[in-house]
């Protein structure tokens, strides 16, 4: 059985995320990761950030993150300022970013549900929640306790060997 769910959490992971960049890039000419760094902005006072804060909240390494905003820039949708007398700069959504992330989100939204959302009722909806929260936490614990660093077996991850849970 953990295999299975396995391999569902898998499909998720992966297919969710390419069906929700096919709609943003088609109607709005942005990937999924840029929209949701845009839409993190768009929800601070002052649409702005640390890099290193916002990259914490997208689940992206400071590198990848700092890629998206180089881009962003390119487009004039975000801009990066320099915090005077402390290291780092934050990240500033500009006004034709909240604009871009405003528009597209009638259809992003749209899309989640129709992916998601349609297909659940109120307690499936309660359960995810319920669930989603748990795995990250499990997720959080066991990076903490240094799971999936390179130099660690990965016995317990033998799906075959173990009894269903």
């Amino acid at each position: 059985m953990e295999q299975r769910a396995w391999r569902t959490v898998i499909a998720l992971t992966t297919r969710l995320p390419a069906a929700l960049d096919t709609q943003l890039q088609r109607e709005s000419g942005i990937t999924h990761f840029e929209y949701f760094v845009m839409t993190l902005l768009s929800e601070e006072p002052g649409h702005r950030l640390q890099l290193s804060e916002l990259a914490q909240k997208a689940n992206a390494s400071l590198s990848r993150l700092s890629h998206v905003i180089s881009k962003l820039e390119r487009l004039g949708w975000a801009e990066r300022v320099s915090i005077s007398g402390r290291r780092g700069a934050q990240a500033v959504l500009t006004d034709e970013g909240f604009r871009k992330v405003t528009e597209a989100a009638p259809g992003y939204l749209e899309t989640v549900r129709g992916l998601v959302f349609d297909g659940l009722d109120k307690d499936q909806t309660t359960e995810l929640l319920e669930l989603g929260e748990a795995m990250l936490q499990q997720l959080d614990k066991g990076m903490a306790r240094g799971v999936g660093r390179s130099g660690r077996p990965n016995s317990h991850l033998d799906f075959d060997r173990r009894e269903n849970r």
